[in-house]
């Protein structure tokens, strides 16, 4: 394995971690939409308040890191995505930006129609920042991001069916990944009403994500003929693994083992994002950049392995207290009735 290769890797380290817990994020805010009305709601959107608020601008370290390594490693791409699909990405960016505001106003409001407008801020951002994000992976994915400064139609690279599909499965995999979270957190904080609540939302969305992938087989095969060629042979281990983990997750949701359905989901959705590369796999930006082609000089990766590698030891051990601290919070709290 050559430097540019282990970099790939740790670039998606951190994608990966960044959906699994900034996703998880994502969709309580969907959850919290759909929570229903102020009193009906309040002990909902109280838990989904808990379990996200000691993390939330946390997670959005993950991001932050992949696109500093984008950015260092391979410029060549990170110039042509940031030219060519500015539009979703400065939506995304203004949904992150508008939902961490809300989050943070609605906790001081006061009054009932502050609560209510900042709520409703942070639950609309929250659904619309994972769509645009998913549009910009479903851009690149179909081969619309052509190398070069702003070579790509700003308008059809991220408007097209494939990053409509994008962004319809990022958002319900946000949904569902929420829901499976909180069913674990609403047991931990002694309300199993709540994570009835939860495990009925997660079934629905989980029979939303089967319904649109097999949909999106037909959309992939039209319109990212490449890409489905790379799914359905070289990442088809992957797929067939995203699969048999979805379901497993769904049996356990079923059976109410609320701790494997957490593990279960997780694993899932590790197995989508890794099917992705490896079905592209040596192309950054389809049909033709290859990592190589795209990658800074050997002496430019070294360093930046070094320099993450004495992060992940300051870092790692901080974020593992952050999350061991949110979980004791959790049994310890009290959700109002």
């Amino acid at each position: 394995m050559d430097t540019a290769q282990i970099v790939l890797v740790v670039m998606w380290v951190g994608i990966t971690l960044y959906a699994l817990l900034a996703g998880a994020d994502f969709g309580g805010g969907v959850w919290d939409l759909l929570a229903g009305r102020s009193r009906t709601g309040m002990a909902r959107r109280k838990l989904i308040e808990r379990s996200i608020g000691p993390v939330w601008e946390a997670n959005h370290v993950w991001l932050i890191f992949v696109i500093v390594l984008l950015w260092t490693a391979f410029s060549g791409v990170f110039a042509s995505v940031m030219s060519t699909l500015y539009i979703p990405l400065t939506l995304a960016a203004l949904g992150i930006i508008a939902r961490g505001t809300a989050f943070a106003f609605r906790k001081a409001a006061k009054e009932l129609w502050q609560q209510r407008l900042f709520g409703a801020a942070f639950a609309i951002s929250s659904l619309l920042t994972p769509f645009f994000l998913g549009t910009v992976a479903g851009a690149i994915a179909s081969g619309r991001v052509p190398p070069g400064l702003a070579r790509g139609n700003i308008f059809t690279s991220w408007l097209n069916p494939t990053s409509m599909l994008g962004g319809v499965l990022a958002v319900t995999v946000c949904a569902y990944l929420a829901a499976a979270y909180l069913c674990d957190d609403a047991t931990e904080a002694g309300r199993p009403d709540l994570a009835e609540w939860f495990r009925v939302r997660a079934l629905v969305a989980a029979v939303v994500i089967g319904a649109v992938a097999l949909g999106g087989i037909a959309v992939l095969r039209w319109d990212a003929p490449r890409l489905f060629g790379g799914l359905t042979h070289r990442a088809l281990p992957l797929v067939i693994a995203s699969a048999v983990f979805g379901v497993a997750s769904l049996v356990l949701l079923w059976k109410r083992i609320y701790p494997l359905v957490r593990a279960a989901a997780m694993l899932g959705v590790i197995a989508v994002l890794w099917g992705w590369p490896l079905a592209q796999y040596p192309l950054m930006l389809p049909p033709s950049l290859s990592y190589r082609q795209a990658a800074a000089d050997p002496a430019v990766l070294t360093a930046m392995l070094i320099v993450i590698a004495i992060g992940v030891v300051l870092i790692a051990p901080s974020m593992a207290w952050l999350l061991a601290v949110q979980r004791r919070e959790l049994r310890d709290a009290e959700t109002p009735e």
